[in-house]
Protein backbone atom coordinates (compact mmCIF):
# COMPACT_ATOMS: atom_id res chain seq x y z
CA UNK A 1 0.00 0.00 0.00
CA UNK A 2 1.53 3.37 -0.89
CA UNK A 3 1.39 4.67 3.15
CA UNK A 4 3.48 1.72 3.40
CA UNK A 5 6.14 2.91 1.02
CA UNK A 6 6.45 6.11 2.74
CA UNK A 7 6.84 5.36 6.30
CA UNK A 8 9.53 2.55 4.90
CA UNK A 9 11.36 5.65 3.44
CA UNK A 10 10.86 7.97 6.24
CA UNK A 11 12.59 4.44 7.87
CA UNK A 12 15.48 5.06 5.73
CA UNK A 13 15.78 8.99 6.43
CA UNK A 14 16.70 7.75 9.75
CA UNK A 15 19.14 5.50 8.69
CA UNK A 16 22.55 5.36 6.93
CA UNK A 17 20.75 5.46 3.53
CA UNK A 18 19.46 9.54 4.01
CA UNK A 19 16.81 10.58 1.57
CA UNK A 20 16.44 14.23 0.78
CA UNK A 21 13.44 15.98 1.97
CA UNK A 22 12.13 16.70 -1.16
CA UNK A 23 12.23 13.06 -2.40
CA UNK A 24 10.03 12.14 0.45
CA UNK A 25 7.59 15.01 -0.33
CA UNK A 26 7.26 13.48 -3.64
CA UNK A 27 6.63 10.02 -2.52
CA UNK A 28 4.17 11.23 -0.20
CA UNK A 29 2.62 13.38 -2.95
CA UNK A 30 2.45 10.05 -4.93
CA UNK A 31 0.68 8.22 -2.24
CA UNK A 32 -1.99 10.46 -1.86
CA UNK A 33 -2.15 10.81 -5.09
CA UNK A 34 -2.62 6.92 -5.03
CA UNK A 35 -5.22 7.19 -2.60
CA UNK A 36 -7.06 9.58 -4.58
CA UNK A 37 -7.69 7.12 -7.49
CA UNK A 38 -8.09 4.26 -5.63
CA UNK A 39 -11.37 6.37 -3.66
CA UNK A 40 -12.31 7.65 -7.42
CA UNK A 41 -12.20 4.71 -8.68
CA UNK A 42 -14.37 3.00 -5.76
CA UNK A 43 -16.91 5.61 -6.23
CA UNK A 44 -16.89 4.84 -10.36
CA UNK A 45 -17.80 1.55 -9.16
CA UNK A 46 -20.10 2.43 -7.43
CA UNK A 47 -21.90 4.65 -9.17
CA UNK A 48 -22.02 1.90 -11.97
CA UNK A 49 -23.44 -1.16 -9.92
CA UNK A 50 -26.44 1.65 -8.53
CA UNK A 51 -27.03 1.94 -11.68
CA UNK A 52 -26.96 -1.81 -12.90
CA UNK A 53 -29.29 -2.60 -9.59
CA UNK A 54 -31.85 0.13 -10.88
CA UNK A 55 -32.81 -1.71 -14.08
CA UNK A 56 -32.49 -5.12 -12.33
CA UNK A 57 -29.19 -6.34 -13.88
CA UNK A 58 -28.21 -7.67 -10.46
CA UNK A 59 -25.46 -9.89 -11.63
CA UNK A 60 -23.70 -7.27 -12.88
CA UNK A 61 -24.54 -5.13 -9.88
CA UNK A 62 -23.09 -7.62 -7.83
CA UNK A 63 -19.91 -7.92 -9.46
CA UNK A 64 -19.26 -4.21 -9.42
CA UNK A 65 -19.97 -3.60 -5.86
CA UNK A 66 -17.54 -7.08 -5.28
CA UNK A 67 -14.70 -5.17 -7.22
CA UNK A 68 -15.68 -1.86 -5.06
CA UNK A 69 -15.45 -3.62 -1.62
CA UNK A 70 -11.97 -5.19 -3.10
CA UNK A 71 -10.61 -1.51 -3.61
CA UNK A 72 -11.77 -0.24 -0.39
CA UNK A 73 -12.63 -2.75 2.40
CA UNK A 74 -13.84 0.10 4.94
CA UNK A 75 -16.41 1.68 2.55
CA UNK A 76 -19.78 1.32 4.66
CA UNK A 77 -21.34 2.53 1.33
CA UNK A 78 -20.43 -0.57 -0.56
CA UNK A 79 -21.40 -2.95 2.00
CA UNK A 80 -24.89 -1.05 2.47
CA UNK A 81 -25.13 -1.18 -1.59
CA UNK A 82 -24.19 -4.94 -2.19
CA UNK A 83 -26.42 -5.73 0.92
CA UNK A 84 -29.05 -4.10 -1.47
CA UNK A 85 -28.05 -6.26 -4.23
CA UNK A 86 -28.53 -9.59 -1.91
CA UNK A 87 -31.53 -8.41 -0.82
CA UNK A 88 -32.48 -7.91 -4.70
CA UNK A 89 -31.18 -11.45 -5.24
CA UNK A 90 -33.12 -12.91 -2.54
CA UNK A 91 -30.27 -13.97 -0.35
CA UNK A 92 -31.22 -12.62 2.65
CA UNK A 93 -28.61 -14.08 5.23
CA UNK A 94 -26.13 -12.49 2.24
CA UNK A 95 -27.41 -9.00 2.68
CA UNK A 96 -27.60 -9.45 6.55
CA UNK A 97 -24.22 -10.00 6.75
CA UNK A 98 -23.52 -6.91 4.40
CA UNK A 99 -25.50 -4.99 6.57
CA UNK A 100 -23.97 -5.92 10.18
CA UNK A 101 -20.58 -4.83 8.68
CA UNK A 102 -22.22 -1.70 7.62
CA UNK A 103 -23.03 -0.65 11.04
CA UNK A 104 -19.77 -1.92 12.45
CA UNK A 105 -18.38 0.53 10.19
CA UNK A 106 -20.99 2.98 10.80
CA UNK A 107 -23.25 2.75 13.28
CA UNK A 108 -25.18 5.99 12.31
CA UNK A 109 -25.51 4.70 8.80
CA UNK A 110 -29.39 5.05 9.16
CA UNK A 111 -30.52 3.63 5.85
CA UNK A 112 -28.99 0.17 6.63
CA UNK A 113 -31.10 -0.32 10.12
CA UNK A 114 -34.32 0.39 7.50
CA UNK A 115 -32.86 -2.27 5.40
CA UNK A 116 -31.92 -4.98 7.57
CA UNK A 117 -35.21 -4.77 9.09
CA UNK A 118 -36.73 -6.30 6.28
CA UNK A 119 -34.07 -8.33 5.65
CA UNK A 120 -34.64 -9.60 9.52
CA UNK A 121 -38.16 -10.10 8.37
CA UNK A 122 -37.63 -12.05 5.78
CA UNK A 123 -35.58 -14.51 8.24
CA UNK A 124 -37.88 -15.00 10.56
CA UNK A 125 -36.42 -12.74 13.27
CA UNK A 126 -39.52 -10.82 13.99
CA UNK A 127 -38.08 -8.57 16.96
CA UNK A 128 -34.49 -8.16 15.22
CA UNK A 129 -36.74 -7.22 12.33
CA UNK A 130 -39.04 -4.32 14.45
CA UNK A 131 -35.84 -3.77 16.35
CA UNK A 132 -33.82 -2.14 13.59
CA UNK A 133 -37.08 -0.53 11.96
CA UNK A 134 -37.82 1.25 15.36
CA UNK A 135 -34.00 2.41 15.13
CA UNK A 136 -34.38 3.79 11.81
CA UNK A 137 -37.83 5.33 12.58
CA UNK A 138 -36.59 7.05 16.05
CA UNK A 139 -33.89 8.77 13.61
CA UNK A 140 -36.68 9.42 10.92
CA UNK A 141 -39.59 10.25 12.97
CA UNK A 142 -42.06 11.78 9.90
CA UNK A 143 -41.31 7.96 8.13
CA UNK A 144 -43.08 6.38 10.99
CA UNK A 145 -46.68 6.91 9.64
CA UNK A 146 -46.01 5.54 6.25
CA UNK A 147 -43.93 2.55 7.51
CA UNK A 148 -46.11 -0.37 6.81
CA UNK A 149 -43.20 -2.84 6.44
CA UNK A 150 -43.35 -2.14 10.76
CA UNK A 151 -46.84 -2.84 10.89
CA UNK A 152 -46.62 -6.00 8.83
CA UNK A 153 -43.73 -7.05 11.20
CA UNK A 154 -45.79 -6.21 14.39
CA UNK A 155 -48.40 -8.29 13.13
CA UNK A 156 -45.95 -11.59 13.05
CA UNK A 157 -44.08 -10.63 16.66
CA UNK A 158 -47.91 -10.95 18.16
CA UNK A 159 -47.57 -7.03 18.64
CA UNK A 160 -51.17 -6.48 17.25
CA UNK A 161 -51.87 -3.54 19.39
CA UNK A 162 -49.01 -1.83 17.73
CA UNK A 163 -49.82 -2.75 14.37
CA UNK A 164 -52.86 -1.61 14.38
CA UNK A 165 -52.03 2.00 15.38
CA UNK A 166 -49.53 1.40 12.82
CA UNK A 167 -51.94 0.96 10.34
CA UNK A 168 -53.95 3.71 11.02
CA UNK A 169 -51.33 6.01 10.68
CA UNK A 170 -51.20 4.42 7.83
CA UNK A 171 -54.82 5.77 6.75
CA UNK A 172 -53.56 9.13 6.64
CA UNK A 173 -50.93 8.62 4.19
CA UNK A 174 -52.95 6.42 1.65
CA UNK A 175 -56.86 6.28 2.61
CA UNK A 176 -57.39 3.87 -0.59
CA UNK A 177 -55.45 1.16 0.28
CA UNK A 178 -57.31 -2.31 1.10
CA UNK A 179 -54.24 -3.98 2.37
CA UNK A 180 -53.72 -1.58 4.81
CA UNK A 181 -57.23 -2.06 5.85
CA UNK A 182 -56.86 -5.66 5.50
CA UNK A 183 -53.89 -5.62 8.05
CA UNK A 184 -55.34 -3.40 10.40
CA UNK A 185 -58.49 -6.07 10.35
CA UNK A 186 -55.75 -8.86 10.91
CA UNK A 187 -54.00 -7.37 13.72
CA UNK A 188 -57.82 -6.57 15.43
CA UNK A 189 -58.82 -10.03 14.22
CA UNK A 190 -55.69 -11.82 16.49
CA UNK A 191 -56.35 -9.46 19.52
CA UNK A 192 -60.23 -9.24 19.34
CA UNK A 193 -61.73 -11.71 16.81
CA UNK A 194 -62.80 -11.57 13.62
CA UNK A 195 -66.62 -10.03 14.65
CA UNK A 196 -64.49 -6.83 15.79
CA UNK A 197 -62.33 -6.05 13.62
CA UNK A 198 -65.17 -6.85 10.90
CA UNK A 199 -67.02 -3.80 12.67
CA UNK A 200 -63.98 -1.75 12.78
CA UNK A 201 -62.57 -2.32 9.27
CA UNK A 202 -61.11 0.91 8.23
CA UNK A 203 -63.09 3.01 5.87
CA UNK A 204 -61.14 3.30 2.43
CA UNK A 205 -61.73 5.10 -1.11
CA UNK A 206 -61.24 3.23 -4.22
CA UNK A 207 -58.15 1.24 -4.76
CA UNK A 208 -57.86 0.56 -8.53
CA UNK A 209 -55.71 -2.70 -8.01
CA UNK A 210 -57.82 -6.00 -8.83
CA UNK A 211 -59.03 -7.29 -7.20
CA UNK A 212 -58.73 -5.22 -4.19
CA UNK A 213 -61.82 -3.77 -3.67
CA UNK A 214 -63.28 -7.89 -3.62
CA UNK A 215 -60.54 -8.44 -1.28
CA UNK A 216 -62.09 -5.47 0.75
CA UNK A 217 -65.71 -6.73 0.30
CA UNK A 218 -64.68 -10.11 1.81
CA UNK A 219 -63.53 -8.98 5.24
CA UNK A 220 -66.41 -6.61 5.65
CA UNK A 221 -68.32 -9.53 5.15
CA UNK A 222 -70.17 -8.15 2.10
CA UNK A 223 -68.24 -10.65 -0.33
CA UNK A 224 -67.41 -14.16 -1.03
CA UNK A 225 -64.41 -15.59 -1.85
CA UNK A 226 -64.95 -17.39 -4.98
CA UNK A 227 -65.90 -13.37 -6.23
CA UNK A 228 -61.98 -12.61 -5.06
CA UNK A 229 -60.62 -15.54 -7.73
CA UNK A 230 -63.46 -14.48 -10.49
CA UNK A 231 -62.08 -10.43 -10.18
CA UNK A 232 -58.83 -11.50 -11.46
CA UNK A 233 -60.42 -11.82 -14.92
CA UNK A 234 -62.25 -8.68 -15.72
CA UNK A 235 -60.99 -6.86 -18.34
CA UNK A 236 -58.94 -9.73 -20.32
CA UNK A 237 -55.58 -9.04 -18.46
CA UNK A 238 -52.34 -9.89 -20.03
CA UNK A 239 -50.47 -12.69 -18.48
CA UNK A 240 -48.39 -10.99 -16.34
CA UNK A 241 -51.33 -8.56 -15.43
CA UNK A 242 -53.23 -12.17 -14.72
CA UNK A 243 -49.97 -13.70 -12.49
CA UNK A 244 -50.13 -10.65 -10.29
CA UNK A 245 -53.72 -10.32 -9.97
CA UNK A 246 -53.81 -14.36 -8.80
CA UNK A 247 -51.30 -13.59 -6.43
CA UNK A 248 -52.95 -11.12 -4.25
CA UNK A 249 -55.67 -13.22 -4.95
CA UNK A 250 -54.29 -16.24 -3.04
CA UNK A 251 -52.45 -14.09 -0.48
CA UNK A 252 -54.90 -12.50 1.06
CA UNK A 253 -58.04 -15.79 0.77
CA UNK A 254 -54.84 -17.47 2.32
CA UNK A 255 -54.98 -14.51 5.62
CA UNK A 256 -58.77 -14.53 5.62
CA UNK A 257 -59.00 -18.58 5.96
CA UNK A 258 -56.60 -18.65 8.84
CA UNK A 259 -58.53 -15.93 10.75
CA UNK A 260 -61.60 -18.28 9.90
CA UNK A 261 -59.46 -21.30 11.42
CA UNK A 262 -59.68 -23.34 8.52
CA UNK A 263 -55.81 -24.11 8.15
CA UNK A 264 -55.99 -26.34 5.03
CA UNK A 265 -57.46 -23.70 3.19
CA UNK A 266 -55.33 -21.20 3.99
CA UNK A 267 -52.12 -23.30 3.26
CA UNK A 268 -53.28 -24.02 0.64
CA UNK A 269 -53.98 -20.62 -0.79
CA UNK A 270 -50.73 -19.62 0.86
CA UNK A 271 -48.90 -21.91 -1.32
CA UNK A 272 -50.35 -20.83 -4.45
CA UNK A 273 -48.95 -17.44 -3.35
CA UNK A 274 -45.44 -18.24 -2.15
CA UNK A 275 -44.99 -20.63 -5.06
CA UNK A 276 -46.87 -20.46 -7.93
CA UNK A 277 -47.20 -17.10 -8.14
CA UNK A 278 -44.45 -15.42 -6.06
CA UNK A 279 -43.29 -13.89 -9.56
CA UNK A 280 -39.84 -13.50 -10.67
CA UNK A 281 -40.08 -13.96 -14.28
CA UNK A 282 -41.59 -10.75 -14.33
CA UNK A 283 -39.56 -7.41 -13.99
CA UNK A 284 -39.59 -6.49 -10.33
CA UNK A 285 -41.56 -9.29 -9.79
CA UNK A 286 -44.09 -8.65 -6.78
CA UNK A 287 -41.35 -7.37 -4.19
CA UNK A 288 -42.08 -6.96 -0.16
CA UNK A 289 -45.52 -8.72 -0.54
CA UNK A 290 -43.67 -11.92 -1.95
CA UNK A 291 -41.83 -12.60 0.79
CA UNK A 292 -44.58 -12.05 3.05
CA UNK A 293 -46.17 -14.67 1.19
CA UNK A 294 -43.56 -17.12 1.57
CA UNK A 295 -42.89 -16.34 5.37
CA UNK A 296 -46.28 -17.34 6.04
CA UNK A 297 -46.69 -20.67 3.92
CA UNK A 298 -43.63 -21.78 5.99
CA UNK A 299 -44.85 -20.70 9.63
CA UNK A 300 -47.88 -22.42 8.56
CA UNK A 301 -45.56 -25.84 7.60
CA UNK A 302 -44.13 -25.21 10.52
Amino acid sequence: MPSRILTALLDLQEGPMRLSCSMILWTGLLCSAAQSCTAAETDDLLEMARAALAKGETDQALLLADKAIALDGKRSAAYLLRGAIHDAQHKPKKALSDLNQVLELDSKAIEAYDLRGSVHFKLGNFRESLADFDQYLDSKPTQRAGHWRRGITCYYAGRFDEGRKQFEGYEKVDANDVENAVWHYLCLARAEGPDKARASILKIGKDARVPMMQVYALYAGKGKPEDVIAATEAGKPTPEQLHVRLFYAHLYLGLYYEVMKDKPRSLEHLTLAADKYRVTQYPGGLGYMGAVARVHMELLRK
